[in-house]
């Protein structure tokens, strides 16, 4: 028992260890140009459906990139672009449906984009990044709310990487996308998780 209880805290004291040295503070970023770690990139959505649930779907394979300037981060820029083709739900049914005309149109419109107009930092690990989004060929101005994570050497690929929460909340409308709206609700609640490594 006492041996399974020191490994125990062995694994644990080396995963706060490893979690330390990533988890820099805001003041020691690097900055510079990034590319999005797709692997570790998530665009996650939720929508109320019908009034029961709210129903999760993902995005992935982003691509794009982050000018990241430390010492003034209102001057930084970022630059995503989504694969609609991506989406993933927990039905392979709703999958294949909402890549059809009748919602996302994923043939005829097959990237969303996210590019920055403004940064406006919100105390020292939070910002408030404007920006425009096209989705299903329609251009509107959205605003995320980012929280920064942590950074450091990836222990795995030994890149250095910085790490963001962003959420916001558009509406599906605005993008003409409007099938069964009010039932399914046009508010759609973002979440994302941003990985993004240094460029030499």
């Amino acid at each position: 028992m006492k041996a399974e209880l020191s490994g125990v805290i062995a694994a644990l004291s080396i995963t706060l260890a490893a979690g330390s040295a990533l988890a820099a503070p805001p003041a020691d970023i690097k900055s510079g140009t990034y590319k999005v770690e797709s692997g570790h990139t998530q665009v996650n959505f939720s929508v109320l459906h019908f009034g029961f649930t709210y129903y999760s779907g993902q995005f992935s394979n982003v691509s794009g990139t982050l000018k990241l300037d430390a010492a003034h981060p209102s001057s930084s820029k970022l630059s995503v672009t989504i694969p609609v083709a991506s989406i993933a739900t927990s039905s392979s049914v709703l999958t294949d449906e909402l890549k059809n005309p009748e919602w996302f149109d994923a043939a005829k419109y097959p990237d969303a984009t996210f590019v920055s107009t403004q940064v406006s930092p919100v105390g020292a690990e939070d910002a408030a990044v404007s920006g425009n989004l096209t989705l299903h060929g329609i251009t509107k101005p959205v605003v995320l709310h980012v929280h920064f994570v942590g950074s450091g050497v990836n222990p795995m690929d030994k890149a250095y990487t910085v790490g963001f929460q962003a959420t916001g909340t558009i509406h599906r409308s605005d993008f003409g996308v409007k099938k069964y709206v009010p039932y399914v609700s046009d508010d759609v609640n973002l979440t994302i998780a941003g990985a993004f490594e240094k460029q030499p």
